[in-house]
């Protein structure tokens, strides 16, 4: 009887192994075609903006890089200002915002209680649902006279007697301007990644070190920023990346000049915000080839940051998977 059953199993057991290698056959097969379309779809942007941007490439050779000379009228075109421009800007903006974000990170799992974590932790992720445009307008509107008439001042009685990069006329619009908007903007992203490795960091690790009879201080900074660190770099480098593709809120709001700004309060332009102001105006075709280059350099520059992302991070945790950013 046992033969006569084991038998009678044996072509559904087999059957039933046959669906299940087929269901993974074509689960991986699914999985495959999804990520061959993100690497056509990447190698197409790479493509075709260096198809669109060959005539000024040809034009302009590599010194377009670093040319500060940006004459549309006369043929004239070099991103050097905007390089410049989106460094200072997404640089500045990302500290402002990292130090910000970790400590109302800090406050909210460590401090805070529930009831007054919960509501925050939602007021400062609202940010990141309000459009740009909004950014863009309340930035001069309300915080460009903030700028002109108290942060601006402020600096330059104090930082700009000994730093001349921070004298000058406070303006409603430029360089200020830009590096808070940014830091506004970003600090909902950075903060949200910090928030959620810091809670994940373990209790016991907590309350080892305060059984040792630590502060609250010094088991923040003994047994959580250093388990935490590489999720903090990891929502750093999601802010920056969002930092340097910003468009429309700095555009508004940085001035729109091709210069490189001598003073904190200068107009000046951004890869993303000189791509976003003359395309549409764009005087001919190697005007709008120029561009393209600019965008180019801009997609390189996303990449070239993630790379160095990748290293700090592999660098941070020695190796291991990151836990927040993948």
């Amino acid at each position: 009887m046992a033969t006569t059953t084991d038998a009678g199993q044996r072509p559904r057991r087999s059957a039933l192994t046959g669906g299940r290698h087929l269901a993974d056959r074509l689960f991986q097969g699914i999985t495959g075609v999804a990520a061959s379309i993100v690497l056509i779809i990447v190698a197409g942007l790479f493509v075709q903006l260096i198809w669109r941007s060959w005539p000024a490439m040809k034009a302009n050779g590599f010194s377009f890089i670093w040319q500060t000379n940006w004459d549309p009228a006369r043929g004239i075109f070099g991103a050097g200002a905007f390089l410049v421009g989106t460094a200072l800007t997404a640089v500045s903006a990302l500290i402002l915002a990292t130090m910000v974000a970790v400590l109302v990170a800090l406050y909210l799992v460590e401090i805070a209680p529930a009831w007054v974590a919960r509501p925050i932790s939602y007021m400062v992720e609202l940010l990141a649902a309000i459009p740009s445009v909004v950014y863009g307008l309340w930035g001069i509107y309300v915080l460009g006279g903030f700028v002109k008439d108290v942060i601006g001042p402020v600096l330059t009685n104090t930082l700009g007697t000994f730093i001349p990069f921070f004298g000058g006329t406070p303006r409603v619009t430029g360089l200020l301007s830009a590096i808070l908007v940014l830091t506004i903007m970003i600090i909902p992203t950075v903060m949200a990644v910090s928030r959620d490795v810091i809670a994940a960091v373990p209790g016991s690790q907590r309350e080892a070190i305060l059984a040792l009879g630590a502060t609250r201080w010094e088991a923040i900074r003994i047994a959580v920023l250093p388990y935490a660190r590489s999720g903090v770099l990891g929502g750093a480098i999601l802010g920056l990346a969002r930092a340097v593709g910003e468009t429309l809120a700095v555009t508004l709001v940085i001035g729109n000049r091709v210069s490189i700004p001598d003073t904190i309060f200068a107009p000046t332009y951004t890869m993303a915000s000189v791509i976003a102001n003359q395309f549409q105006e764009a005087e001919g075709a190697t005007h709008r080839a120029a561009l393209m280059e600019v965008a180019l350099l801009l997609l390189v520059l996303t990449f070239v940051i993630n790379v160095i992302a990748r290293i700090l991070v592999w660098r941070v945790t020695n190796g291991q998977r990151a836990v927040v950013i993948e």
